[in-house]
Parts: C-alpha cells; sequence; structure tokens
C-alpha cells in the first residue's frame, strides 16, 4: 500500500513540476527536504503526534518551510499532511528522487556477493549492467553474505538476479525432494 501511495503522490507531483517546467529543479528541493525530514527528529515527533491535530501540523510546517522551498513544494507536504499521509512522507519522497534519477540515466544497483570484490570484478559488473540496460551510471550498493556460498545476487529497481549458490542448491534440494523412489 506504500508503495502505491508513494507512486500517486509522486507521479502527481513530478506532472505538476513538469506541466510548470521546473522538473530540473525538484531532485535538489526533494534532496534538502527529504534531509531535513531525516535530520529533525523534533520535526518529525511533532507531525506524527497523535494529539497534535491537521491544522497545527500544518502550521507547524509552514513554519519549518515557509520561503524555503517552492510554494509548489510547501503545498505538496500540505496536502500530504491534510490527507493524513505523513508516515509515508519519506516514501513519496524517495519515490520521487528515484524517478529523477531514473529520468537522468542512473541506476541504483544492490549487488550482494558472498566474499569481497575487487575493483575489476565491480567495474565488470557495473559495465555488463550497462550493457544489459539503458543506464548510463549506477549507484551501487555492495554487500557481503558469506552464506551465498558463491556466486551474486543483483537488484535493479524491481528485478532480482539470484546466481548464488546458496539458491542454487535450495533449487536443487526441492527437486531433489519431489523425486519417489
Amino acid at each position: 500500500m506504500a508503495k502505491l501511495v508513494s507512486k500517486i503522490y509522486g507521479d502527481a507531483y513530478l506532472s505538476l513540476a513538469e506541466e510548470k517546467g521546473n522538473l530540473d529543479s525538484v531532485k535538489e528541493e526533494v534532496l534538502s527536504v527529504r534531509r531535513v525530514f531525516s535530520e529533525s527528529g523534533e520535526l518529525n515527533q511533532m507531525l506524527s503526534h497523535p494529539k497534535i491535530v491537521k491544522e497545527e501540523k500544518m502550521r507547524i510546517l509552514e513554519t519549518a518551510f515557509k520561503g524555503r522551498i517552492s510554494e509548489d513544494m510547501m503545498g505538496f507536504l500540505l496536502v500530504i499532511v491534510k490527507k493524513d499521509r505523513y508516515r509515508d512522507i519519506m516514501s513519496v519522497l524517495d519515490y520521487i528522487i528515484g524517478r529523477m534519477k531514473k529520468r537522468e540515466g542512473i541506476g541504483s544497483l544492490w549487488v550482494v556477493s558472498a566474499f569481497e570484490l575487487s575493483e575489476g570484478q565491480k567495474k565488470d559488473i557495473v559495465d555488463r549492467m550497462k550493457e544489459l540496460t539503458d543506464y548510463r551510471e549506477f549507484e551501487v550498493d555492495y554487500e557481503i553474505d558469506e552464506q551465498l556460498i558463491g556466486g551474486l545476487v543483483l537488484r535493479l529497481d524491481d528485478r532480482v538476479i539470484d546466481s548464488s549458490i546458496r539458491t542454487k542448491l535450495q533449487t536443487m534440494g526441492k527437486s531433489l525432494s519431489k523425486i519417489q523412489l
């Protein structure tokens, strides 16, 4: 459900920005607003407090952001609070950032390996992903999970490529368990 909310609100904001011709400035502004929300525990507490009424939450937002962000972004944040979707604000902002990166040809790639990869291996993975996708560059997060035994797990957008030995052994085990002697 949160993913759907993020998509609906995020796409609405991006459509507005595109209509007004200020799509290029959106990413930096959204990154700034996201940074404020992630760093300000007090702001988050007030906006998520159940005893603070919506109108007061909207005034808090206006005090925190008025004059520092565009009117469109201010209105967008107020609509989110007005519609009781504050708990989804970070995922909405993340969705917008993701869409803007995609528009710029930047993909987010998550790579899990059983051991530390060399710089050459990392470069090979990124180069191969560039060949297979329309992305020009990638922001890559690397993680080590020794339980994979070997191979890699790659996640790009909603796609997962799992070529780990652990998964292959599990698949083989399931297939063998179906064989009856």
